[in-house]
């Protein structure tokens, strides 16, 4: 039934009423009209009491009386101006019926006007029943009924305070009615959602989900309703905008506990999450919606108690899918390596796809996880295997390096690779790790990188060997020696390419320190002896001129450790220096720079000088001991804990 009235009410009607003031009829009400229908039927064109000139006389020109009736009222749906005819009648009638105590004389009365109220009553809840419906009933119609419920509200707190007996109908109890009027009209509309033409994933939905879709179009579109229409229609003290948003929040709760009740198919149980968390804040959020509804006073769709298993049900089976799927990479790259397979390059470089694969999916289930569940903390816990998964495929690379294949060393180059990403991946995205999760696989990741290093620098150093043994020896103090060690270096570290940009950088980073490391252990041996400021003065600028020659090739081929040039540096001004004080201050610069040198390293080195007496020795390590202590909280490059001295 169209409910539609685009008639402007004034004092209920339109605005051509006005209210006449003489007496009222006790079923209608007097109004005058102004006089625009022309001539009654059946009458002359000029009226026998017309002027002869030709105007009209003055009772012509008056607007003439007319009444409607109460029934014509409620049929022009002016609820709220049928509501004030109702109520000036009951306060007449009864006033009357006070005033004569002859109650039974208006008994005829007093059943025409209950009979009237629930006429009336009938109208105001069909019209809020259609509340929603904008095709069916306009806004005006609408505010009238909610204006006639406030009236009738007002006249049961008038009756309160009186001492006469109300009449039957009162309190009238229409805020009530009203309510429950409003929880059946979204409990109807949330049970038949509005269903368009079915695409195609609607098709792949369960019933369930397409069962909660609808509900959640619904929602989302009668919101948008109140929100644009009807909130106009209510006065503020009312809050019908959260009073609505309180009715949808519990009816879509309340189907969805009854779903989240038995046990659910996991496509299910994701739905339901993400509906909960994800989908229905969206939908409050929306600026149209946020503005005027409380999302937050509305609380969480399902209790803590029904969530939890579902959550748990969603992370146990994304923890099983991520797991399966590294596992399904790393035994895809094993088998290439077994098939004899060399890894693909890019760029000149050897790359692995193993890494890559693994952080998307990574990246992707946790992200989404986060959504699902509403909690970082819990979505991070997908990933709380991922230590073991690593630590397979560290033993996955051990075994590539102890077959030694002959793609074994492209392999390791490809991997130091997929070490850096996975090393990036754990420092920069740390919101998708739990901390422990993180700290174990950078220790994993860390070892791996390390053994890959010594893998392919092992070779390195055994072509080198012949070229360390004479390093410290008298023949070293010959240019030409060095320049030997020179040469075979910058061979072996073209063997060494093939790893990507940063990691070259890294290997060949190792490498440097390795072999100045290597350089100063074989110093400190001490089968050189500098007996005379001559010797002590040939050696400073062979360490000297070594360590700028090292610096140079290492640094052209993409070492990033320059800082080992100053180890040589400062050990050859040791070398130079003859005053006690001046070395003092030398080897307090080298302990302070590098907190891992130790006496014994600073013994050899001044044994080297065999006019240094060993006093002088005493003294230079204390002067180190003091030094270490002043910087005991210093952390500094590692590099004297690697070379060994006896």
């Amino acid at each position: 039934m169209r409910l539609r009235s685009d008639t402007t009410e004034t004092g209920g009607l339109g605005s051509n009423f006005t209210p006449d003031h003489g007496e009222r009829p006790a079923g209608g009400r007097r109004f005058k009209f102004p006089k625009f229908w022309g001539t009654p039927s059946g009458q002359a064109g000029v009226s026998g009491s017309s002027r002869t000139d030709g105007r009209h006389s003055p009772r012509e020109e008056e607007p003439q009386t007319v009444t409607l009736t109460f029934d014509q009222i409620l049929e022009a749906r002016h609820l709220c101006e049928a509501s004030r005819l109702l109520i000036e009648r009951e306060e007449l009638l009864f006033r009357e019926i006070k005033e004569t105590e002859a109650f039974k004389d208006h008994q005829e009365e007093v059943d025409k006007l209950a009979a009237d109220y629930r006429d009336l009553e009938g109208l105001v809840m069909q019209t809020l029943r259609l509340s929603l419906s904008q095709e069916e009933v306009s806004m005006r119609a609408l505010t009238s009924a909610v204006k006639a419920m406030n009236q009738e509200l007002s006249q049961d707190q008038q009756w309160k305070q009186r001492d006469q007996t109300p009449p039957a109908w009162r309190p009238c109890g229409w805020k009530k009615l009203h309510d429950e009027m409003l929880r059946s009209l979204v409990e109807h509309r949330m049970d038949s959602p509005l269903t368009p033409p079915a695409d195609q994933q609607q098709q792949q939905q369960s019933s369930i989900q397409r069962d909660i879709h609808g509900m959640g179009r619904q929602l989302k579109e009668d919101l948008l309703v109140v929100v644009d229409a009807v909130k106009s229609c209510y006065p503020p003290e009312l809050d019908i905008c959260n009073f609505y948003a309180r009715l949808y929040h519990q009816h879509l709760s309340a189907r969805l506990r009854k779903i989240a009740e038995f046990v659910l198919e996991d496509k299910d149980c994701s739905f339901i999450l993400r509906w909960v968390n994800e989908y229905y804040p969206e939908i409050l959020q929306k600026a149209e919606l946020a503005s005027e509804i409380d999302a937050e006073a509305l609380g969480k769709l399902l209790p803590r108690k029904l969530l939890e298993p579902l959550e748990e049900q969603y992370l146990s089976k994304e923890q099983d899918e991520l797991t399966t799927y590294i596992g399904r990479v790393l035994e895809e790259a094993k088998q290439k390596w077994t098939d004899g397979e060399e890894p693909t390059r890019e760029d000149g470089c050897f790359v692995s796809p193993v890494a890559y694969d693994i952080i998307q999916l990574i990246n992707g289930k946790v992200s989404s996880a986060e959504k699902v569940v509403g909690d970082r903390h819990k979505a991070q816990t997908i990933t709380c295997k991922l230590k073991d998964l690593m630590q397979r495929f560290s033993t996955f690379q051990n075994n590539v390096m102890k077959q030694n294949k002959p793609n074994s060393r492209p392999f390791i180059k490809a991997n130091l690779g997929c070490i850096q990403q996975f090393s990036d991946i754990l420092h920069g995205n740390i919101h998708l790790f739990p901390e422990e999760v993180q700290n174990n696989c950078l220790l994993i990741l860390a070892d791996m990188k390390q053994s890959a290093h010594s893998y392919l620098l092992k070779p390195v150093h055994e072509n080198l060997k012949p070229h360390y043994r004479k390093l410290g020896t008298s023949d070293w103090l010959h240019k030409q020696l060095f320049e030997k060690l020179l040469v075979s270096i910058e061979q072996e570290l073209q063997e060494l390419q093939g790893s990507i940009e940063s990691c070259h950088q890294m290997l060949i980073g190792q490498l440097h320190q390795e072999v100045t490391a290597e350089y100063v252990k074989r110093l400190l041996k001490g089968d050189v002896k500098l007996k005379n400021k001559e010797l002590q003065l040939k050696a400073y600028t062979t360490v000297r001129d070594n360590a700028e020659s090292l610096h140079g090739l290492f640094i052209a081929m993409g070492s990033n450790k320059g800082w080992l040039t100053d180890i040589l540096t400062k050990i050859a001004q040791v070398l130079k220096l003859q005053d006690l004080p001046a070395i003092q201050m030398q080897v307090a610069s080298l302990g302070a720079a590098f907190p891992d040198l130790t006496e014994k390293h600073v013994s050899a080195l001044l044994k080297l000088k065999t006019d240094f007496s060993r006093a002088n020795r005493k003294t230079v390590k204390e002067t180190l001991s003091e030094t270490l202590k002043e910087n005991s909280s210093v952390t500094a490059q590692p590099f004297f804990s690697t070379v060994h001295v006896k």
